[in-house]
């Protein structure tokens, strides 16, 4: 299909992309040295290693655009359609850095982000970055990023280092994120190190479905722990079609209750509400990286209208026809209109265009 050209005079909406990427310079000069060490974690050398060091045409022109915040940005902006981009921090971000390096590093991050969104206030939309190698200094940028730095997002970019948010030691971070009413974004990484081999012997340990499977398992972590029993207000946003998670949502719900009753793992003990109640309360999806009306349209079912978004991956999934196939959908003028714009809007706190695109 042919490029879409932005803006459609006769959209009375704008398009709102909500998982897209960025590197500042500094980050990967802080990779490079992370690489070039003795025992270098194999999910981050099969990820960025490969990135940073190919020179394929999908790996260079990730590496262009991932550090680029202004025209190039924009170009490929209104060449897809695409009005506004909601902006976080690329996977791994700081959480592959030890303690002191990531907590120093994601306050210069999301400044750099910051100043971008000041430029073009019109057009980006900023997603806080924090180290969960600390969650005080964490639950601290989360303030700053929203007093300071009108970001009303949070991005956390799955494990960090093989240890995961369902463990009570980074709690902080979800009562920080209730508090100040910003959703998290956990969005895919690397698996770790105890995870990957199989994966990487397949070349499954990607995209292509190893980071649906690790991310899918974070979030159900986060809902047998008991975290939104914990936190009944905290959000959470879960891309790929919710890392297929909507589409276990009948089984989960057997066996999990199943688990329980046999006590059969100390983990796994009674929550307030079966999991599917809070993927339908606590969490939001978007379609980053699937552009097919079935899935769409079945989670739209099973969440409602109003928890499932547009996002286009962008630069990993640059697919400007993409937006095409989506805009044939067969959607109600509301539901589309909800898809595309309002929710993002309002899990963001986009302040509404004076007009529509």
């Amino acid at each position: 299909m042919s490029i879409i050209s932005s803006p459609l005079p006769s959209r009375p909406y704008r398009r709102i992309a909500t998982e897209e990427a960025f590197s500042p310079p500094e980050m990967l000069d802080i990779y490079k040295r992370i690489l070039k060490q003795d025992d270098v974690d194999p999910g981050f050398k099969h990820l960025m290693g490969f990135y940073m060091s190919s020179p394929s045409e999908r790996a260079t022109h990730i590496m262009r655009c991932l550090t680029d915040l202004d025209a190039l940005r924009l170009q490929h902006m209104d060449e897809a359609g695409v009005d506004v981009q909601v902006i976080g921090l690329t996977s791994p971000g700081v959480q592959i850095m030890d303690k002191d390096t990531a907590v120093a590093f994601a306050p210069v991050a999301n400044d750099i982000l910051a100043d971008a969104m000041r430029r073009h206030p019109d057009r980006l939309v900023g997603m806080i970055a924090v180290a969960p190698q600390d969650p005080a200094a964490a639950a601290k940028e989360i303030q700053r990023g929203v007093n300071q730095l009108n970001m009303h997002s949070v991005v956390i970019n799955s494990h960090t280092q093989g240890e995961y948010l369902s463990d009570q030691k980074f709690w902080p971070i979800f009562e920080a994120a209730e508090a100040m009413d910003t959703p998290i974004y956990l969005h895919p990484n690397a698996m770790p190190a105890s995870m990957i081999q199989h994966f990487i012997e397949a070349g499954l340990d990607g995209a292509i479905y190893g980071f649906g499977v690790e991310t899918g398992l974070h979030a159900l972590r986060l809902i047998t722990s008991g975290v939104f029993d914990r936190f009944p207000k905290l959000q959470i946003i879960l891309g790929h079609m919710g890392e297929a998670l909507p589409f276990w949502a009948y089984r989960l719900d057997y066996m999990h209750a199943a688990t329980v009753k046999s006590n059969r793992y100390p983990s796994v003990q009674p929550i307030k509400r079966k999991p599917s109640d809070y993927l339908r309360e606590n969490f939001h999806i978007t379609n980053s990286g699937v552009a097919w009306g079935a899935a769409i349209k079945f989670t739209q079912d099973f969440m409602g209208p109003d928890r499932v978004l547009y996002a286009m991956d962008y630069p990993y999934q640059y697919a400007p026809e993409e937006v095409a196939m989506l805009e044939g959908l067969d959607m109600a003028p509301q539901v589309r209109k909800a898809f595309f714009q309002d929710n993002a809007e309002r899990l963001f706190k986009i302040p509404p265009a004076s007009s529509a695109a």
